[in-house]
């Protein structure tokens, strides 16, 4: 990795933003992964009064603004308490977020345990900031491709009876299997108790269950499979609205606010998979987001780059967006070598350094190029080359 790239070991937040190449990033967690329709208007007015007007939606199904200045960022913090999208006691953003699949229904397995570990988060330890908790306790898990270090499953048995408390397992990430668990109840003591483990057995070194390497206690076997994992939303018609896509994670506030004007619509749920399922929509396409699942701009990584980021020396979303159909498998543009927006090996890989662009083929941001020094007209070049 390059020397020069300073790598963060936190996470922003809203009380606690990031200075970034265009001013402050402000992160918000909807609260169970849902904002209502007023809170989404709200959330929409707030970032083109005090920041740049570009909202993003995160792989762990965060909003960010960006551009927000230091004069305003007071002014933004006032409005986010005011409509409920931020607590107003600063020490409650360093509680591990809670990462919702995004179909539940209120009272089932998801819903309730989200409940109750809201009410349990203030018995959680002082985690690394980067840990999470993926409540997908739905017919099939959804989030196993999503960054959490604790998750709430269904095992393949539990699957045929997805309304019912049976069937449940907690799993920490990086393993197969998980623990049975009797009730939403249990599992949600279990989360908790496993989250001691973690700092007791030395995972605040680690940052991540993934790379923790300390046995499962005992009294937490990995002994059930969970089940087959399931589909993401798909774009279009949905049994509550409509899902809408976001190219490449992020669009202006002009775009979110005509997501959700129709009248008909009452809230919008957010996912890791830069999809919004907008409740209660009609049938309408939206300017600015997508509503064809093969377009590519749902799949390709691409982080913010220049100006947006202080690290990054070229501008990324324009490469990435030329790049659209004429590469076969993932592809990923990073403005540095961090590769904040992609950690797996793609099949295409370009790292911004020195204004220019290195080429990896099959790996990620930091990585060995294959070719480097190379403008946006030479990669393109480049890469049709390589397809014959």
């Amino acid at each position: 990795m390059s020397a020069e790239v300073r790598v963060r070991g936190w996470c922003p937040g809203a009380w606690r933003p990031m200075a970034t190449g265009d001013g402050l990033l402000v992160r918000v967690r909807p609260r169970l992964g849902r904002l209502t329709r007023g809170q989404m208007l709200a959330l929409c007015d707030a970032a083109e009064a005090f920041g740049s007007g570009l909202i993003e939606l995160t792989s762990r199904a965060n909003l960010q603004l960006r551009g927000v200045s230091e004069a305003g960022w007071p002014g933004l913090m006032d409005v986010l308490v005011a409509q409920g999208l931020v607590d107003p006691v600063p020490q409650a953003e360093r509680r591990p977020p809670l990462l919702l699949a995004p179909d539940w229904q209120a009272g089932d397995a998801t819903h309730e345990a989200a409940r109750l570990l809201q009410a349990h988060l203030a018995e959680l330890p002082d985690l690394p900031d980067k840990v999470g908790l993926a409540l997908d306790a739905g017919p099939a898990p959804v989030l196993s491709d999503a960054s959490a270090d604790f998750r709430l499953e269904r095992s393949a048995s539990g699957a045929l009876q997805p309304r019912a408390s049976g069937g449940l397992l907690v799993r920490a990430d990086g393993r197969a299997r998980g623990t049975p668990v009797a009730s939403v109840a249990a599992a949600v003591e279990l989360l908790v108790r496993l989250a001691h483990w973690f700092v007791d057995s030395g995972g605040r070194d680690a940052g991540r269950m993934r790379r923790h390497r300390a046995p499962l206690p005992a009294w937490a076997p990995a002994s059930i499979r969970p089940a087959e994992a399931g589909p993401r939303l798909a774009l279009g018609d949905h049994a509550r609205g409509r899902v809408l896509g976001l190219p490449f994670g992020r669009a202006p506030a002009p775009a979110w606010r005509a997501a959700v004007d129709p009248a008909e619509v009452t809230a919008v749920r957010v996912t890791p998979w830069r999809r919004l399922l907008v409740e209660g929509a009609v049938e309408a396409a939206v300017p600015g987001l997508l509503d064809d699942d093969r377009d590519p701009r749902l799949s390709a990584d691409a982080c913010p780059g220049a100006p947006y980021c202080a690290q990054a020396s070229v501008e990324t979303l324009a490469l990435a967006e030329r790049l659209s159909g004429l590469v076969a498998g993932a592809v990923h543009v990073s403005g540095c070598p961090k590769g904040c927006a992609r950690r797996q090996p793609a099949e295409v890989c370009l790292t911004g350094r020195a204004s220019r662009f290195d080429l990896i083929v099959g790996g990620r941001a930091d990585d060995t190029p294959e070719a480097t020094g190379l403008t946006d007209a030479e990669v393109l070049a480049a890469l049709e080359e390589k397809n014959g």
